[in-house]
C-alpha cells in the first residue's frame, strides 16, 4: 500500500505559522463548537447510508413538535460513485458532519459562519456564498428550501429547511447543515487530492493521510460494488429486508423498522452498481423503498410523537378549512 507523507505536499499553513488544521481537528473543532450551541453530539449511526441525512437522528427526528439539536459525522456510502481510488475528489465512501437544529434559529446563518471560523476559515477574507438549490429526497418522500454554500467557488456545505419528510408537514421546520469534511479540508489544507489530506499529526512528527487510511478500502470497495457483489444475493435481501420492515412496523416498532429501510436502500445502491437494473426498475425499486420509509414515518408520528396519522390529515383540512374562511 503507498504511504503518503505530509512532506509530500505543502498545504496552508494556519494562524501564526502552524500547520493547517488536520482532518480530525476539522471534526474536534465542529463537535465542539456545535455543542456549545447545545446539540447533543452523537456517535455515527451504526448502519450503511447514502448521507448523513438518512440517519434517524435527522430523518426521525425531523418529525413532531418536540425540540431537537444534534451533530455527527456520518460515514456515507455511494457505491456508484467509486473510481478505485483513482480519482481524487470521487469515492465510494466520504465523511458528512451533520447538523440538525429544530426549530431552526433565527441566527443559523451567523452560527454557521461562526462554525466555520471555529475551523480557521477567515470569512470576511474569503468568497463566501449562499446559492440556492432546494433538496428533495425521492426515497425519503423529503424535500426541502435550501442553498449550496461555496467558499472561493468550491462547494463545502448544503444548507437546508425542511419542509416535508416522509410525506410528513415538518412544524417546526428544522434547519439541516451538511458539511462536506473531505472538501472542506483540502479547502484549509490546500491540497487538490482528498487522499492528500493530513488525516493527524502527532507530537513526534508522524503523519498520517487519508490515502493511508482509506486508498485501500477505496480500491477494494469500486471493485466490489461494481464486480464482485452477487445480485442474486442481493435481490433476494431487498425483498427480505422490504417484508421485515413491513412484519416490524405491524409490531408498531418504527425505529428498527427504519433500520431495514436503511438495508433496502444500500442494496438498491449496489444493485445500480452493479448495472443490473433498469431505468424501468429503478422507479419502482425507489416506490418500494419510499412507500417503506413513508410508513415508518407515519408508525414514529403515531407511536412515538403521539400523533395518528389520520389525526394529522383532519388538522391538514381543519386549516385549509380555516384559509378558506378568510379568503
Amino acid at each position: 500500500m503507498a504511504t503518503h507523507t505530509a512532506s509530500a505536499h505543502g498545504g496552508r499553513e494556519g494562524a501564526e505559522g502552524r500547520p493547517a488544521p488536520t482532518f480530525q481537528d476539522v471534526i474536534m473543532s465542529l463537535q465542539r463548537y456545535w455543542a456549545d450551541q447545545g446539540c447533543v453530539i452523537l456517535q455515527p449511526y451504526d448502519n450503511e447510508v447514502g448521507a448523513g441525512t438518512n440517519a434517524p437522528a435527522t430523518t426521525l427526528r425531523s418529525l413532531g413538535p418536540d425540540t431537537w439539536r444534534t451533530a455527527y459525522v456520518q460515514g456515507c456510502r455511494r457505491p456508484t460513485d467509486g473510481r478505485y481510488g483513482e480519482n481524487p475528489n470521487r469515492t465510494q465512501f466520504y465523511y458528512q458532519f451533520q447538523v440538525l437544529m429544530k426549530p431552526s434559529p433565527d441566527n443559523i446563518q451567523d452560527l454557521y459562519l461562526g462554525s466555520l471560523r471555529a475551523i480557521g476559515i477567515d470569512v470576511d477574507a474569503h468568497d463566501v456564498r449562499f446559492v440556492e438549490d432546494d433538496w428533495e429526497s425521492p426515497t425519503l418522500g423529503a424535500w426541502g428550501l435550501g442553498w449550496e454554500v461555496w467558499i472561493d467557488g468550491m462547494e463545502v456545505t448544503q444548507f437546508t429547511y425542511f419542509q416535508q419528510v416522509g410525506g410528513f408537514e415538518c412544524n417546526p421546520v428544522p434547519v439541516e447543515i451538511a458539511y462536506g469534511l473531505e472538501r472542506l479540508t483540502m479547502y484549509i489544507q490546500g491540497v487538490d487530492s482528498m487522499f492528500d489530506i493530513v488525516w493527524s499529526r502527532g507530537a513526534d512528527g508522524v503523519v498520517f493521510t487519508y490515502g493511508d487510511v482509506y486508498l485501500e478500502n477505496e480500491r477494494q470497495y469500486s471493485r466490489y460494488n461494481f464486480e464482485v457483489a452477487d445480485t442474486d444475493f442481493l435481490f433476494q435481501e431487498f425483498n427480505d429486508r422490504e417484508a421485515e420492515c413491513l412484519r416490524t412496523l405491524e409490531a408498531n416498532l418504527p425505529l428498527p423498522a427504519y433500520d431495514s429501510v436503511l438495508k433496502c436502500c444500500h442494496a438498491f445502491n449496489l444493485l445500480d452498481a452493479r448495472g443490473v437494473i433498469s431505468a424501468t426498475e429503478r422507479m419502482a425499486y425507489i416506490l418500494r423503498v419510499r412507500t417503506l420509509a413513508k410508513a415508518c414515518c407515519a408508525s414514529y408520528m403515531e407511536h412515538v410523537v403521539g400523533i395518528a396519522p389520520a389525526e394529522e390529515g383532519e388538522a391538514a383540512a381543519s386549516a385549509a378549512g380555516k384559509e378558506e374562511g378568510r379568503e
